[in-house]
């Protein structure tokens, strides 16, 4: 069978480095390479993968809420986290959106090549260089954030009003305020400059510039 591979990373070097590597494969087939999360979440249906390696890191819609959308457009495609980052908090919140392994841009050849085969079989995978670096995302005794409650918090950490978190995701304002009251009741949250610090210091701005 062949496996169908995308890969998105807004650096040209990365992009071309690792289509170069997976082409010297047979049953791998890359069926496209894009610069940043918003291509593909449009075009992911289009492409079909089977897999996605990709970037957290990028400008635009960041790597974890791409995550998010490529899941809910096509659920059965397995995504690959790619990083520099090996620190817990990057990890568990790229698996807490829905990544099925998460891999270190400076991984050997044969790494990569792993971690398809081990998602494409149902596994998860994890990086040598991120292998013991996790840890619960929660660990203080608050109740643990889903993943929509994650994606606002992203968005509303970053300054956005209740009415642009519900054009970005597409629900209504009212569904932006019950999930803003659930997160600050979770939390023991009371303020907006309260949300920015959590996020903050739980990796949840990670892949956004911040």
């Amino acid at each position: 069978m062949t496996i169908r591979v995308l890969i998105v990373d807004d650096h040209p070097m990365v992009t071309d480095g690792i289509e170069a590597i997976l082409e010297t494969y047979d049953d791998i087939d890359v069926v496209g390479t894009l610069n940043n999360g918003q291509e593909a979440v449009d075009r992911v249906n289009e492409l079909a993968p089977d897999i996605i390696l990709l970037d957290l890191n990028m400008p635009g819609l960041s790597g974890l809420i791409a995550t998010e959308m490529i899941l809910e457009a096509r659920p059965e495609t397995r995504i690959v986290i790619l990083s520099m980052h090996d620190s817990p908090e990057y990890i568990s919140t790229a698996l807490s959106h829905g990544a099925k392994g998460y891999i270190l841009k400076d991984v050997p050849t044969d790494e990569i090549r792993t971690a398809i085969d081990t998602v494409m079989q149902g596994g998860e995978y994890m990086c040598t260089g991120a292998k013991g670096s996790l840890k619960p995302k929660i660990s203080d005794g608050r109740e643990t954030l889903t993943n929509r409650e994650q994606m606002i918090l992203l968005e509303l950490a970053q300054g956005q009003s209740n009415k642009d978190v519900a054009n970005t995701l597409n629900i209504s304002v009212r569904t932006v305020e019950t999930h803003r009251n659930n997160i600050k009741r979770k939390l023991g949250i009371s303020s907006t400059a309260g949300l920015t610090r959590y996020a903050l210091e739980h990796g949840v701005l990670q892949g956004t510039g911040i």
